[in-house]
């Protein structure tokens, strides 16, 4: 009996892992690639995970980011407990998630954050390089 029911929670697991790890930064969507070739005010970098919890509430943060700003803010997430993801945790040391990283257009960090990041605060920091 107890085994039975290892064996049911070991594959419920496994199944919710592989759900949760899914990372479409892999394949971004066609009109994130076309933003590509946009010189952006400000790249904002997220990371965090899928499966933690702050890291799932800057999820909307994110969106809203991207949608209201999207051709002068260039919104970029990294799973740092993937494979994919944990260079660019060590890229830009972080300690903890999920962490924010803003580069200016040059590619130069002027501002990081660490924990949950309001909109309305993460608004003020895109403002101070001209984002409107």
């Amino acid at each position: 009996m107890r085994t039975k029911i290892t064996h049911r929670f070991s594959i419920v697991l496994i199944l919710l892992i592989s759900i949760f790890s899914t990372n479409n930064a892999a394949n971004p969507p066609q009109d994130l690639q076309k933003k590509s070739a946009i010189k952006y005010k400000v790249t904002f970098i997220e990371l965090g995970s899928v499966r933690c919890i702050p890291c799932q509430q800057m999820q909307s943060v994110m969106k809203s980011i991207e949608k209201k700003y999207g051709n002068q803010v260039k919104v970029v997430f990294h799973d740092v407990w993937t494979t994919e993801g944990k260079p660019f945790g060590k890229q830009y040391g972080i300690e903890a998630i999920p962490t924010q990283v803003f580069l200016d257009e040059d590619g130069k960090e002027f501002s990081r954050h660490v924990g949950y990041f309001p909109e309305e605060e993460l608004v003020k920091v895109l403002k101070t390089k001209g984002v409107k």
